[in-house]
């Protein structure tokens, strides 16, 4: 299947690559499409819609700079998944790269969870306070590195 992106032109997916998210991302609930593609700037992805040319969320693991990241979800939340197994989990951050060149950051409190095996996916509100919307990338995985 031939795909437009925001960032890379048209593209070629796999049905696999495609995840459904049956409430939309919080002020995008309208689109419930998307495709997880490879950025040529690893390792981060795009999450792009399949609807609209121009909605697309970059995104990466957020335990690759946070170590001590906990995602405490009450399993009823994650019921509409079907998951079965941790194991079947993949958890992504979305990440805000400002035209201002301020930090780019991570949100850490709003993860997108897929469940791998059927590629339903819901965004959370994590309720820890730890957790906020913006996490410095640059200074928070400088941090792990000085370790």
């Amino acid at each position: 299947m031939e795909l437009q992106t925001k960032a890379m032109g048209t593209v070629s997916i796999v049905e696999r690559q495609i995840i459904e998210l049956p409430n939309g991302f919080y002020g995008f609930e309208p689109f419930k499409r998307f495709a997880l593609l490879d950025a040529p700037q690893k390792p981060f992805i795009w999450v792009q819609s399949l609807d609209k040319k121009d909605l697309a969320f970059l995104a990466l693991d957020p335990f690759l700079f946070r170590e001590d990241y906990e995602i405490d979800i009450d399993d009823s939340l994650l019921k509409p998944l079907s998951i079965a197994s941790p194991s079947d989990v993949l958890v992504f951050a979305l990440v805000t790269v400002p035209s201002d060149g301020s930090p780019v950051t991570a949100n850490l409190q709003g993860p997108l969870i897929i469940n791998r095996v059927n590629n339903l996916a819901m965004q959370v509100i994590l309720s820890d306070p730890k957790w906020k919307t913006k996490h410095d990338l640059v200074a928070e995985t400088a941090a792990l590195r000085g370790r």
